[in-house]
């Protein structure tokens, strides 16, 4: 490995690297000016006394070959890895010609998709686990790469960067996480943070991982440092720690007073201590330059930084016609059946059949498609209810796999892998019951915000299956809904099939569609005659088209998962009993919604109940009467009325379940009640 010393490195690498090192410190000493003229940058973290560690990072980065996560901090890793100071400006006033997100995206947040640095969250650490993703598709295609997540010690202490570490060096992945340790999380002492004075110290009992130690002031041991990580996470395969010691000489942020917290003796340590000053010193002191020399390097970088906000200042802001744009990707859209509709006979098939037969046939379909979840791949047991059986064995254990029980993990590393390369398709089990997906919805937020944040540079390709509702006696945990909760984040579709043909017609639209969808699936349909269809091969159904189940003229019924055959067997009833005609619209996706169909039946019917397991009070019930109530009211002959659960979790015992969850009566009764109105 080389080695890099004051003495020994060529002129034009010290020259280079003090060169970006002068350009970075007068960025980061520029930035507040534009807050202060009210041109923006109103979020800003400076990175002085990271300096040797950041340059580092950015020098050990290849472009193109490596991924880079930043954090909020790493000005000068940005600097060091290629991006030029108006990039650097054009991030922090947030024109429309960001390279990061176009405006889109908090000032500090530097990224250069094209280049594999990637646009992450202003969530702390919540990058680690998308690196490890990276790295587990880097891994896979057997590329000579590493992933390289850079935070401050403080965001250690968020689960999901444990679980990441713990996840790189159970899976053997290239993954240097580089912690830059400048002793504060915020005002937050490290002391408050953990009880090692070393926050690395909390991972030296873990297996697969080697820990680097480095002062993160020093130039030439940040290199040197940075550079056997690398070069030991390609060799290995095995994952990194780089512990950076640095110190913070300045606040937090713009919105920080450090002076409030920190005593003067210490600010006056943090000025002595600036690594720049340090290393200027050093270029002096063993005759590498000479003051004129320095100086001139100091006058180009200042030349370069007044050149570059000549420009940023005249550039373009954000359109705010722009904001519907990159908000979800174009989706596949279906070759042969346009309308998810078909009229095949034959032997019918269970909608758990359906799932696990799409998933096969899809994996055979792309070979780079890849499934993953908790208890999804052991040998020939296929997750709690069967959907993935037999997968493994005939994809192997590098498609289709076991992750840990950490549902964040699970969808983040699908996120990270999608960063590899865009023809990759994820399928995940998101948990083993959609109840417990909620500790991933931070992960599942980043894939709802990535096509729009990243201005359309990104998008993680991702299916995630959860086996949702009710009517099995699950009790809490087991038989709750989320859609109408999730249906509030834009940038994921959301669908849930009743039927099996539209069960496997839509996983097959979701696995070949850009962009990420929530695929809720009505477990206690599984198995049911009722839900058992016809399933031509290569069905597919397209998202945002609704199927009325039932036709008819009296009243619309409008409802989606185990409560379209209670709302058809309501229908039946109504019909039988009481001589009503009932339309039954299956909407099938949620979002997007097809409103059309909806509204053409309710100018028919002038009545709408609508129909779903989730609770009533903020169900996603309460969107659809406000969608008709707004567009359709004139068409009305009576209030829109609405059919749920009770506001109450579902409970174990199956007298609470049946008193909690809607059923045939209940739908009946609302039904007759407004078609007598």
């Amino acid at each position: 490995m080389k080695k890099y010393s004051i003495k020994t490195t060529e002129k034009e690498v010290l020259r280079k690297w003090f060169h970006l090192m002068s350009l970075g410190s007068a960025i980061d000493k520029k930035a507040p000016d534009y807050l202060l003229q009210s041109l923006g940058w109103s979020y800003h973290a400076p990175y002085a006394g990271h300096d040797g560690i950041q340059l580092a990072i950015g020098q050990v980065f290849q472009r193109n070959v490596d991924f880079l996560f930043p954090y909020y901090r790493d000005m000068l890793t940005a600097i060091s890895a290629g991006l030029t100071a108006e990039e650097i400006l054009l991030n922090g006033i947030s024109k429309a010609t960001d390279v990061a997100s176009g405006g889109r995206h908090m000032s500090n947040h530097f990224a250069k998709p094209e280049w594999n640095i990637q646009n992450v969250s202003s969530a702390t650490g919540n990058h680690s686990s998308q690196a490890v993703g990276v790295a587990r598709a880097i891994k896979y295609y057997g590329k000579k790469a590493v992933a390289i997540s850079s935070t401050g010690e403080a965001a250690t202490s968020e689960g999901y960067v444990y679980e990441a570490i713990n996840g790189a060096t159970t899976e053997q992945l290239p993954v240097i996480f580089v912690i830059q340790d400048n002793g504060y999380g915020i005002s937050v002492p490290k002391q408050v943070q953990t009880a090692n004075r070393k926050v690395a110290e909390n991972f030296v009992g873990i297996k697969n991982i080697k820990i680097i130690y480095c002062n993160g002031r020093d130039v030439f041991d940040s290199m040197n440092a940075m550079t056997e990580a690398r070069e030991y996470a390609i060799e290995t395969g095995c994952p990194v720690i780089v512990q950076a010691n640095c110190v913070r000489i300045g606040s937090h942020s713009n919105s920080d007073k450090h002076t409030l917290y920190r005593d003067e003796n210490e600010l006056k340590y943090t000025k002595a201590a600036d690594p720049m000053v340090k290393f200027r010193r050093m270029l002096l002191r063993y005759g590498r330059f000479t003051e004129e020399e320095l100086k001139a390097i100091e006058a180009e970088a200042k030349k370069e930084l007044n050149e570059a906000h000549r420009k940023v200042i005249v550039a373009p802001d954000p359109d705010p016609k722009t904001i519907y744009d990159f908000v979800i990707p174009e989706p596949y859209h279906p070759q042969v059946y346009k309308d998810g509709v078909h009229h095949e006979e034959g032997e019918k098939k269970t909608l758990v059949t359906a799932l696990n037969e799409t998933l096969l046939a899809e994996f055979r379909h792309n070979p780079d498609t890849f499934l993953w979840g908790q208890d999804v791949a052991n040998k020939d047991k296929g997750g709690v209810f069967n959907v993935t059986k037999g997968m493994q064995p005939e994809f192997g254990a590098k498609r289709i796999f076991n992750a840990p029980i950490a549902e964040d993990y699970i969808v983040a590393t699908a996120n990270g892998m999608s960063r590899f390369d865009p023809k990759i398709r994820i399928v995940i089990e998101g948990a083993q019951f959609a109840d417990y997906f909620w500790p991933a919805i931070e992960h599942y937020i980043e894939c709802t915000h990535d096509y729009w944040r990243s201005n359309g540079k990104f998008t993680p390709n991702v299916t995630i299956r959860l086996a949702s509702g009710g009517y099995i006696g699950g009790g809490i945990y087991h038989s709750q809904n989320l859609e109408g909760a999730l249906s509030t984040l834009p940038g994921a579709r959301i669908v849930y099939p009743s039927f099996a043909d539209d069960a496997a017609g839509l996983l097959r639209t979701s696995i070949r569609s850009a962009g990420p969808t929530l695929f809720m699936e009505p477990k206690g349909l599984y198995n049911a005659v009722s839900a058992a269809t016809v399933v031509p091969p290569d069905f597919e159904v397209p998202f945002g088209k609704a199927r009325i189940r039932r036709a008819g003229k009296d009243l619309t019924i409008v409802t989606y998962g185990n409560t379209t055959h209670l709302s058809l067997e309501a229908a039946e009833m109504l019909a039988n009993k009481d001589g009503w005609d009932v339309e039954v619209i299956d909407i099938r996706s949620i979002i997007p919604l097809d409103k059309e169909t909806i509204f053409e039946s309710v100018k028919k019917t002038s009545k709408v109940l609508v129909v779903h397991e989730d609770k009533v009070m903020s169900g996603f019930g309460a969107e659809l009467a406000a969608i008709i109530g707004t567009e359709c009211f004139r068409y009305l002959d009576a209030p829109i009325q609405r059919v749920g659960a009770a506001f109450t979790p579902v409970g174990f015992n199956p007298i609470l379940e049946r008193a909690i969850l809607p059923n045939k009566n209940t739908i009946y009764e609302a039904a007759k009640t407004l078609l007598e109105y």
